[in-house]
């Protein structure tokens, strides 16, 4: 009987695996050796399809852009660009958070990641559709990154430990309650991107009305 055969190398296969080493122990844990093991192949072969780790992980990094949904930025889609960066922005902050330890690679910029790159094409093409100049356009696109990705880089309510005592009233009289905000940590972390986005998308409304500007 012929000896099953090993599942063929791929570019899709080095980029799954290393995205389940990166979302398990961090970007630390990936490297050529390590994948090479996980892989059940030699550590030269991988570089048929990767020169580098760095070339692997903004890889990982574009699998993670390419899971955004772009369809409110489609020319035939009814929501204006406000309801657009809104549902856009909850799905962006979706993909980063349930890949955390990537959001660094992502937090650099699209470079030349083509997923990366149709994301802020869609957006910047969106913004000046609805009739804003490119280069508050530029400026949107770039403010909705820093407030997403930050978001999305670590968790408010974790950095509170869950220790009554390490909140002595005679020095923080207003953190008594501070100790239970790890118990809720997602309530608080949407509740506060929830309402950042709202005032962030309600000042860029008054913009809009204040600079008259209008739908192409």
């Amino acid at each position: 009987m012929a000896r099953p055969r090993k599942p063929l190398l791929s570019r899709d296969r080095i980029v799954g695996t290393a995205g389940a080493l990166v979302d398990s122990e961090g970007l630390e844990a990936v490297s050529t050796r390590r994948l090479a093991a996980e892989l059940g192949v030699s550590g030269p072969s991988l570089y048929n399809h990767f020169r580098t780790k760095d070339e692997i992980l903004e890889a990982v990094a574009d699998a993670v852009s390419a899971k955004v949904d772009l369809s409110m930025f489609d020319e035939g889609d009814p929501r204006d660009w406000r309801e657009a960066l809104h549902d856009w922005a909850l799905s962006y902050r979706a993909a980063l958070t349930a890949h955390p330890h990537i959001v660094p690679v992502l937090a650099r910029g699209p470079g030349r990641r083509p997923a990366g790159l149709k994301v802020a094409d869609a957006v910047f093409g969106a913004m000046t559709r609805a009739g804003w100049p490119p280069a508050q356009a530029t400026h949107i696109g770039a403010l909705m990154r820093y407030f997403i990705t930050g978001s999305a880089l670590g968790s408010f309510a974790r950095g509170f430990v869950d220790d009554r005592t390490a909140y002595d009233p005679a020095d923080y009289p207003h953190l008594q309650q501070a100790h239970l905000l790890a118990d809720h940590q997602e309530k608080v972390d949407e509740g506060a991107f929830g309402t950042g986005l709202r005032a962030l998308l309600d000042g860029l409304g008054c913009q809009y009305e204040a600079g008259g500007y209008r739908k192409g």
